[in-house]
């Protein structure tokens, strides 16, 4: 490079300095300025003998960081701070200490959150990118702020993508749409989710992105121009009113049309409100509310509304903290448009989101919107157990779904993921709550756990302190939260069986003449084809193992002693012995099930991943070839995930022992008094036996039953029949087989 490009580029870089303290959000002090100064100065020297892929120096890409976090998101001086020194100690041989000793804890604290995301993502294989994801997000207990300047980070990287290779922009871009869009959505960062998809779709789906790009060109000019009708319309009446106001056109984004054309069916020209008008107002906060529907009177005076889609986020924020007034009404030649009425404050929570949200919060006591999801997902992140990409995918569904609003019995509202159930409205009260739940009532009629809530429903919960949640209640829930407590619970119940099985396995073993010790446990494991001795010890406890599969087991123990002696006399391998020792590689995960309804459908497993039962899996509905099972953490999931969604069926390896099995039971006899009682006691006193319907008539002296009976395995049933059959009073117990 010459000397005068050099300089040319120094007086670049001191021109984008300028323009970062120029643009900032927040008013600078002579003392954050002082410290926006020192960063830049540590950075340029860290970075000057560094190039970008493009062939910038790379002091740019620091600096346009910085300039996202201070004039995008808002943020202050630490963070501008942050953001410019954001790849110091990964690139150089600077330390956070230095850097703490340099400036203060807090931008030590924040740069070190950085660093280690850094470190975590070089490298690494779209495989990793759940678990990558996860230690990320494990940064937001520390600073929240911390992910903020990741996403000015990722935004730049993707408006600079151009010189990279075709396979690294498409997993990048894929990680993006991924996680990164739903986390700026989360956080209430309206402008960067849309940019962020928007770049997301030029690099994964180029010519369809392309396309609309071209399209909405071509109409510019005449949507500019319905723009102005509807506007010049309006603006008459708001000025006869007084409202001090702007109004903007704003075209729909790229990736929201393309959502559009997909989730619809459609082609460009059919979707209808390819952009939106939004009337931003000034207002004090006292008045806010009165004159935002004050605009909606106006706009409603010239076009009609459609009553089904107005939103009214004014008098319930999402959230994430947005507020607005949305309504759609019928514009001129008779096409849909969305107008958005906002207030000054409202439009800066919406672009700005949680930088915003604190400037207007005026040390206010109530907690926000991020303050309540912030600490659930510190409540997520406390259950290590949590499989890397079930925690994404939990996220994902709690971060990015519409939400509903549903009041509490004495009318407090609740918000919830659009698709939560009564169960987890139970489960966001309170764990205990969820844990003892009962029943649910929904506008004063019992539902099932199930029942999908809607705005506007009043629920109130039933609790029974013997209620204990049962395995088909991570089916009736969506929330993390409340699928994290329930799994919680169950693994103690499961101990729980398996202590009193261990128990129970020690006398049966005894009877047989077996020394119960590890070596037995580990050679009972291999024989039932188990993976722990916590299997083993459960399936006594619920009684899967028989009596009868333990004497083979113990037939089996003793004819291989006899045989080790006899090889011993004889000199030869001791072949025998071997393969009693030798571990199984087996699983007691035996059957693949599909969807909710966990539907038993036709399968190929994919040559990429190669899954084998027990694993986390998916199915990808492919064109021509059916379904295809993945694994979860599959280096193709991501790209699947982020371009296919809709082509994505839920699945799992189903454990026999944790399956539960409906039986219908019909009892006949004599009508003695006392027999309902005696017959409900039995069955409720068989381990392991709910009773899920019970019809019981006499006539004439002759008792009839039917009694319908959830069991987890056949000898469960046999057990119960026998009891059944013991009561006084019963003749006759058959099993009923429905064809």
């Amino acid at each position: 490079m010459t000397e005068i490009d050099i300089e040319k580029e120094n007086k670049a870089i001191a021109q984008e300095y300028k323009e970062l303290l120029r643009i900032s959000y927040q008013t600078l002090s002579p003392t954050d300025k002082k410290l926006i100064r020192k960063a830049f100065d540590v950075a340029v020297d860290a970075h000057k003998d560094q190039r970008r892929k493009s062939g910038e120096a790379y002091i740019f890409h620091p600096i346009a960081v910085a300039k996202i976090v201070a004039s995008e998101i808002g943020l202050g001086a630490t963070s501008i701070a942050a953001a410019l020194m954001h790849d110091v100690v990964e690139d150089t041989p600077m330390t956070v200490e230095d850097i703490e000793r340099l400036f203060n804890p807090k931008v030590a604290q924040l740069v070190e959150g950085l660093t280690k995301i850094s470190l975590v993502q070089k490298d690494l294989n779209a495989s990793m990118q759940a678990e990558n994801f996860r230690k990320m997000i494990l940064t937001l207990n520390d600073d929240v702020r911390v992910i903020l300047i990741k996403l000015a980070d990722r935004l730049h990287n993707m408006q600079t993508m151009d010189s990279m290779a075709e396979y690294k922009q498409t997993k990048i871009a894929s990680e993006t749409l991924y996680i990164y869009a739903p986390l700026a959505h989360r956080l209430g960062l309206y402008n960067i989710k849309t940019k962020l998809e928007d770049l997301g779709l030029k690099y994964t789906e180029p010519a369809v992105y392309d396309d609309i790009v071209s399209k909405i060109r071509e109409t510019k000019e005449q949507q500019d121009a319905y723009i102005k009708d509807i506007s010049d319309v309006l603006k008459k009446s708001l000025d006869n009113e007084g409202i001090d106001y702007i109004i903007k056109g704003r075209p729909k984004s790229i990736y929201s049309i393309r959502r559009k054309m997909r989730a619809q069916n459609v082609t460009f020209d059919e979707v209808y409100d390819k952009f939106a008008l939004r009337i931003v107002y000034k207002a004090d906060p006292h008045e806010e509310k009165f004159i935002a529907w004050k605009i909606y009177s106006i706009v409603t005076d010239h076009y009609r509304p459609s009553p089904s889609r107005l939103r009214d986020w004014i008098s319930s924020p999402k959230s994430t903290g947005y507020e607005a007034l949305h309504i759609t009404v019928m514009g001129p030649k008779g096409r849909w448009v969305e107008v958005q009425v906002r207030s000054e404050r409202m439009d800066e929570i919406a672009e700005k989101g949680y930088a915003a949200h604190y400037k207007y919060k005026n040390g206010a006591t109530e907690e926000s919107g991020l303050d309540t999801w912030l600490n659930l997902l510190r409540e997520a992140l406390e259950n290590p157990e949590t499989n890397a990409v079930d925690f994404v995918e939990d996220f994902k569904m709690n971060l990015y779904s519409k939400e509903i609003f549903v009041f509490t019995p004495k009318g407090e509202i609740k918000s919830l993921p659009k698709g939560a159930t009564s169960l987890d409205f139970a489960f966001s009260i309170h764990s205990e709550i969820g844990i003892k739940t009962r029943g649910t009532r929904v506008n004063g009629r019992l539902v099932p756990l199930n029942y999908e809530l809607k705005s506007g429903d009043q629920v109130e919960v039933i609790t029974s302190p013997n209620q204990k949640p049962t395995v088909n209640w991570l089916e009736y829930v969506t929330t993390s939260r409340a699928k994290n407590k329930i799994k919680n619970v169950l693994n103690e119940n499961t101990k729980k069986i398996a202590e009193e099985g261990k128990e129970l396995l020690v006398r049966k073993l005894k009877h047989l003449k077996v020394t119960f010790n590890e070596q037995v446990t580990n050679e009972l494991v291999n024989f039932f084809k188990l993976k722990t001795s916590l299997d083993l010890f459960y399936r006594v406890g619920i009684g899967a193992i028989e009596n009868q599969q333990l004497k083979d087991y113990a037939a089996q123990k003793s004819n291989s002693f006899i045989n080790f002696f006899k090889n011993k006399i004889k000199r030869t391998k001791d072949t025998a012995d071997e393969d009693i020792h030798k571990p199984v590689i087996s699983s007691n995960y035996d059957m693949l099930v599909f969807g909710t309804e966990h539907d038993k459908l036709d399968y190929k497993l994919s040559q990429c991943c190669n899954p084998i039962p027990g694993d986390d899996v998916f199915g990808f509905v492919t064109i021509n070839e059916g379904i295809k099972v993945h694994k979860k953490d599959c280096p193709n999931a991501i790209g699947m995930q982020s371009n296919y969604a809709y082509r994505i069926m839920s699945a799992k390896w189903i454990d026999s022992s944790q399956e539960e099995f409906k039986a219908i039971i019909n009892i006949t006899g004599m009508d003695v008094l006392g027999l309902t009682n005696q017959l409900t006691k039995v069955i409720s006193n068989n381990m392991s036996v709910n009773i899920q319907s019970i019809s019981l008539s006499t006539d004439a002296g002759i008792f009839h039953g039917q009694v319908a009976v959830i069991v987890k395995n056949n000898t469960i049933l046999k057990k119960m029949i026998s009891a059944i059959k013991k009561i006084d009073g019963v003749d006759k117990v058959t099993r009923e087989y429905r064809t």
